[in-house]
């Protein structure tokens, strides 16, 4: 959290370039822009629960989606940033502007012409893909289903690389808005649709096909964007290149970007042992919708913000600078991650209720997915934590490291889950999810300590105890309150959403009261003018 003071130059830090309030000012933007666009696909799922519920159309729809939403959260949601952002400052400083916006245009150009090439050979692959993905669908309509909507879903891949580009690009150049509010466009195309299909009371096969070849659209609007704000010499010359700087730069990156996407690589394994039991896809899906709206604002603000306030710092070897940044990303983590998680499993019944039991989506549908939201909300804080700790690596342009601890991580949730799932059904599955979010913080963790250890400050270790103990305080006071929810209906919505504020608030008292953090100090660091925060 934002600590007294910390929107002056922290003392002993001379000539960083680590401001904390530039930084917090950064990580709120990115964070806005992520929070809305969670919002709405809060209300594009809810829309989506609707018009499937939780059958064979839905979980074959939904293992489709996932396919096309691990790309687009492996390139766009900070994953290629954090590759791309060391490589493109550290030009930039070194050899001027012209050349990091040619190697910028060089990548853009390869990345495109890559991504189409893939996205042709996925089309003609996509049934033995599904297989893979979903072994439970064999000899049953879901498979065929799931193959037409992933390949009805795949030009969004084309349209991905370029998006991906430009957004890092624009992120190291300080310009966090217009790539944190871009996105919107890819739920907002989609909740215009099926908005229509409601209104229409479209059957549920007919839907998902229609909403299958929306998600191409929706890509093609996003990359529009960012084409036409993207600024003059942003990437220039524009060009194909497999010479050795750009082969040197994807042996780095791919394992860089296959790491940032741990989260969704452990739904992958959850998704691959869910699709054998009838429905357990749909339940999975829609709980963890409800993990990433925390683990959104915190895990993709941080590796967009913090990789390039570490990489500052690890440049000019200013340890005081790495441990400051470092410090911060831990509080600001924990201070969300906790009482995200300790509520979420608190209210798991009343949310998922409020929010998907609508339509074809039943009170049983209701129950079976709160009970995995509880079990996949233990695993929030270790997903949290893997996205604060791996910038530090990324800063030293280190990216095999982090990806070898996810790759346990998603190893031990694939044995986890097996073994789970076939004695406790998907809140089983969940379960191995969560412990495989533990196995890849904890790695990364200790590998850290090993390689370059963790210098965190005295402020830090004195300030996270007094955080988990506000989250725990907050946790029993809802609790607490919850006897009193009314009925479900709308009295109940008004009832939960004045119970959230409510322990929100209980929260930020306890905060200032343990003296981690004032309103006072977090609007001074906020308003600290960043140098950079262009649209």
């Amino acid at each position: 959290m934002v600590a007294r003071g910390y929107h002056v130059r922290p003392r002993g830090i001379k000539g960083s370039n680590c401001y904390t309030g530039p930084m917090i000012r950064s990580y709120v933007t990115v964070s806005s822009g992520t929070l809305a666009s969670r919002l709405l696909g809060f209300a594009r799922d809810s829309m989506v629960a609707a018009l499937l519920g939780a059958g064979p159309v839905a979980d074959a729809f939904l293992v489709a989606f996932q396919l096309v939403n691990v790309v687009r959260r492996l390139l766009t949601e900070g994953a290629l940033n954090a590759a791309l952002v060391p490589v493109w400052l550290r030009l930039r400083d070194t050899e001027g502007a012209a050349a990091a916006a040619a190697f910028a245009g060089k990548l853009l150009g390869t990345v495109s012409v890559a991504l189409i090439a893939a996205t042709a050979l996925i089309g003609l692959g996509m049934p033995l893909l599904i297989n893979g993905l979903a072994p439970g669908f064999a000899g049953s309509d879901a498979l065929a289903m799931a193959v037409a909507d992933a390949r009805l879903m795949l030009p969004y891949l084309a349209f991905a690389g370029p998006v991906t580009v430009l957004m890092a690009v624009m992120n190291a150049q300080g310009r966090f808005a217009l790539t944190a509010f871009s996105p919107l466009l890819f739920n907002v195309a989609l909740i215009v649709v099926m908005a229509g299909l409601l209104l229409w009371r479209q059957d549920a096969a007919h839907a998902a096909t229609i909403l299958a070849g929306v998600v191409g659209i929706a890509g093609l609007l996003q990359l529009s964007m960012l084409m036409l704000r993207r600024g003059e010499n942003a990437a220039t010359p524009l060009r194909v290149s497999l010479d050795a700087e750009m082969r040197g730069f994807f042996v780095k990156a791919v394992p860089g970007m296959i790491a940032s996407s741990g989260p969704q690589l452990l739904m992958i394994a959850a998704a691959i042992i869910a699709s054998a039991s009838p429905s357990a896809v749909s339940w999975l899906y829609f709980a963890n919708r409800l993990i990433e709206l925390p683990l959104g604002l915190v895990g993709v603000a941080m590796g967009t913000v913090l990789v390039g306030e570490l990489s500052r710092a690890a440049r000019s070897g200013d340890a005081a600078a790495m441990a400051h940044a470092e410090s911060r990303a831990l509080e600001l983590a924990a201070g969300l991650a906790l009482p995200a998680a300790l509520g979420l499993i608190v209210l798991a019944g009343p949310i998922v209720r409020l929010l998907f039991e609508h339509g074809a989506f039943t009170a049983g549908d209701t129950a079976a997915t709160a009970r995995a939201l509880m079990w996949l909300a233990l695993g929030l804080p270790a997903q949290v934590l893997f996205k604060a700790l791996a910038p530090a690596f990324f800063a030293r342009e280190n990216t095999a490291t982090p990806l070898v601890s996810v790759l346990k991580g998603v190893a031990f949730a694939l044995a986890a889950s097996f073994l789970f799932g076939h004695l406790f059904g998907a809140e089983g599955i969940a379960a191995g999810i969560a412990l495989g979010a533990w196995s890849s913080a904890l790695s990364l963790a200790r590998e850290g300590a090993t390689r370059f250890g963790f210098a965190i400050d005295a402020a830090a270790r004195r300030r996270l105890p007094r955080i988990a103990v506000a989250a725990l305080v907050m946790t029993a006071a809802i609790w607490w309150m919850l006897r009193f929810l009314p009925s479900p209906g709308f009295a109940q919505a008004i009832a939960l959403a004045a119970l959230i504020a409510c322990g929100i608030a209980i929260y930020g008292l306890l905060l200032q009261l343990f003296g981690v953090t004032g309103w006072r100090q977090a609007v001074n660091a906020l308003k600290a003018a960043p140098r950079d925060l262009r649209g």
